[in-house]
């Protein structure tokens, strides 16, 4: 079994389209489906889909403590330059790029929130020695 897709909800897409639109393509990602203003789908390389929408139940979209989507890069620079996009684009720093011995050895990283609070880290495994 493989993962198929996560959702992220938000209480207003069109801005948060704007950070992901800005953030995706830098990772590998491309809008495949959209159905404005409730929902933007992007889909990852090796498939995997990321679904930016309002909540089905109608209620506000909220964070949740200790939820991460983790985006896998290829390259230190890809991680950097993600992080910068998620930055630049109404994201909020959760922690600057660089190496994070405590999760391995090649474990390269970064973190960020989108406009609705979000958590995503963005990270490169590197090469083993």
């Amino acid at each position: 079994m493989s993962l198929n897709y996560v959702m992220i909800g938000s209480n207003d897409v069109a801005k948060a389209r704007s950070y992901y639109d800005a953030v995706m393509p830098r990772i590998g990602g491309k809008v495949v489906a959209e159905y404005m203003p409730h929902a933007v789908c992007y889909e990852l390389r090796g498939g995997g889909c990321i679904w930016v929408a309002t909540p089905f139940d109608k209620k506000d979209a909220t964070i949740g403590n200790g939820n991460m989507v983790g985006l896998l890069c290829q390259s230190t620079e890809e991680v950097r330059d993600a992080h910068a996009a998620a930055l630049a684009n109404g994201g909020t720093n959760e922690g600057d790029p660089g190496d994070r011995p405590q999760y391995g050895p090649n474990f390269f990283g970064a973190y960020a929130r989108d406009p609705d609070g979000n958590k995503m880290s963005f990270v490169y495994f590197g090469d083993a020695d």
